[in-house]
């Protein structure tokens, strides 16, 4: 695949997975340069070009988000973190909480004081990457609501429970494909499909939800295909409107 919007591959390193932003094993990165590609995809489908509220269902440690939310500060509205395992929501909560200055500076002084302790140049280099991204986020807008709570994808009344005051018309996120991660939950049979139409009924009928996986083609849902695809490397995105999944039209 070309890439249409991130078109000049640039300098991601302060984003990088266990540097600032916090990682653990079991809770994959994503691919920054995808991640923002991605993004930027599903605004263009949305039907206005006011900023977004993002959610991500599967959030895992939350680094999908905060990546995307230090990218692309101006085009959102706020960010809703989900996912069934207390674990990844006590990660993201850590790495979404980078998405305040309070929350940089107090990072920068943790891995400065590492990086004295531990005589570890790598410290001390991911403290200056965080005060990078301090001054980046402010210039961008500065600090963004977020909330992070706990649901099953596959259970509509937590998942209307976790968008409660939230509102999202954009989801984002990256699939369990059972390397590292794995779908949970009695229903987690239900698969793909399952997934997708239940969030889908928590949208807007203009929601959009932008589903990556491994592989080379997500699959389409019963009838309904996505409205667009990409794929990079052994990735592939698939972009659906929430009324093409509910049978509500999105006027």
């Amino acid at each position: 695949m070309t890439y249409r919007h991130e078109t000049v591959r640039g300098a991601y390193g302060d984003l990088a997975s266990g540097a600032v932003l916090r990682s653990a094993p079991g809770f994959p990165a994503f691919p920054v340069r995808l991640a923002s590609e991605v993004l930027q995809t599903a605004l263009e489908l949305r039907p206005t070009s006011a900023p977004a509220t993002v959610w991500d269902p599967c959030c895992g440690s939350g680094y999908l988000l905060t990546v995307l939310a230090l990218l692309h500060r101006p085009s959102l509205a706020g960010l809703l973190a989900s996912d069934v395992d207390e674990a990844a929501l006590d990660l993201a909560r850590a790495n979404l909480g980078l998405l305040t200055g309070a929350g940089l500076d107090t990072r920068a002084r943790e891995l400065a004081q590492r990086a004295e302790a531990f005589d570890k140049p790598h410290y001390a280099e991911a403290a200056a990457a965080a005060h990078r991204l301090r001054a980046r986020l402010d210039a961008a807008g500065g600090p963004l609501p977020y909330a992070v709570r706990r649901a099953d994808v596959f259970d509509r009344v937590a998942l209307t429970e976790a968008v409660a005051g939230m509102t999202p018309d954009l989801v984002v996120t990256d699939l369990p494909y059972g390397e590292q991660t794995s779908w949970q939950g009695e229903r987690a049979g239900e698969g793909l499909p399952g997934m997708l139409t239940r969030v889908a009924s928590v949208l807007p009928p203009t929601g959009v939800l932008a589903v990556v996986l491994r592989g080379r083609k997500v699959p389409p849902v019963g009838e309904v295909r996505p409205r667009r695809r990409l794929r990079v490397g052994t990735r592939a995105a698939a972009f659906f409107v929430a009324g093409d999944l509910t049978g509500v039209p999105a006027t």
